[in-house]
């Protein structure tokens, strides 16, 4: 038997963030288009590779913010007959390409880094320190708007690091000027602009590895499996629990399917209801498939409804969304 219950407003605040983001993703975009511009064309006439390093990391920004807010948007797309979660994937996507483009971005300030190291040259270092000093309060800004969502959204959160990592490098810049203004050092600009490097790869990291671990279908980060298996397991009248999958249907949203054994007969639609609510409130699972097997405890492992498939495991299974909308108030433990 297969449980399958919907619940309006499913989301929480999630939606809600997503469109308050709207506007953010507006201003960022204009705001870090126009620095570039003003960037680029300081940092050639100061001949300063720390400040087209940082032009040229804020004009990798500016694409991924419009590829962060564009997934936004596709998220909110209705399911259809070909795409029946809708486009909610498309943030994953998203958030991965956001950390692929930030270590592209890094090379590029490598490379030149290297070579300006190599090839010494002045720079006009007060210049620098003002157009730099301008880039802080641009992505200082722009950062702003997205730290209310940067925790409940890995998309968001990807284009907070974004502007997080412009604020450091052209504080890094600011930096700079005024050592080289000081000492006269040249080589202390591409010195400079390897260190932010190191520091932008350390905080792309972890966006990098939970973006590509939710597109492989990964258990979200802040899941524990086995903390679900126990509390899925400890319910009254459940046998046996196995086919149970975890995953990301977008990156504020998780899906959950199970197969419970109860060999007591089919508890009813309440309590399937209690059950993901509780999954939703104690492990932030908003989507959840809990399908019912009646049959002794050790017997077959799959009920007249779900025929056996070779090569079935104990903790495989499939999927389809579910929300409860059943009473709020009964307990789930006798």
């Amino acid at each position: 038997m297969h449980a399958h219950h919907h619940q309006a407003g499913h989301s929480h605040h999630d939606h809600a963030h997503q469109a308050g983001h709207g506007r953010a993703f507006v201003i960022g975009i204009v705001l870090n288009l126009g620095f570039v511009i003003i960037e680029a064309v300081y940092g050639f006439l100061a001949d300063s590779m720390a400040l087209l390093s940082d032009a040229g990391h804020n004009l990798s920004d500016v694409l991924g913010l419009a590829i962060a807010w564009g997934a936004a948007l596709l998220t909110k797309r209705s399911p259809t007959e070909r795409f029946t979660y809708g486009l909610r994937s498309s943030s994953i996507l998203a958030a991965l390409f956001n950390a692929l483009l930030l270590l592209v971005a890094v090379g590029g300030i490598v490379w030149e880094s290297i070579s300006r190291l190599m090839n010494p040259a002045p720079v006009a270092a007060f210049t620098v320190m003002i157009v730099a000093g301008i880039g802080i309060i641009v992505n200082g800004f722009t950062a702003f708007l997205f730290m209310r969502g940067s925790h409940q959204d890995l998309n968001i959160r990807g284009a907070f690091l974004h502007m997080v990592a412009d604020a450091a490098v052209s504080l890094g810049v600011v930096l700079a000027g005024a050592a080289i203004l000081w000492t006269e050092a040249t080589w202390i600009d591409p010195v400079l602009s390897l260190v932010i490097a190191g520091v932008i790869v350390w905080s792309t990291w972890d966006l990098l590895r939970q973006s590509l671990t939710l597109s492989l279908h990964g258990v979200p980060q802040g899941i524990g499996v086995a903390e679900v298996r126990r509390f899925l397991a400890e319910l009254p009248g459940v046998a046996r629990v196995h086919h149970l999958h975890i995953w990301a249907m977008s990156t504020t949203e998780t899906a959950l399917t199970v197969h419970l054994a109860m060999p007591g007969g089919h508890p009813g639609d309440r309590f399937l209801a209690d059950v993901q609510r509780e999954l939703q409130e104690h492990f932030g699972i908003g989507h959840a498939t809990i399908q019912i097997e009646i049959h002794a405890s050790g017997g077959s492992l799959h009920g007249p409804e779900c025929p056996p498939r070779p090569h079935a495991h104990d903790d495989e299974g499939h999927a389809h969304e579910g929300h409860p909308h059943g009473e709020q108030g009964s307990p789930l433990r006798p």
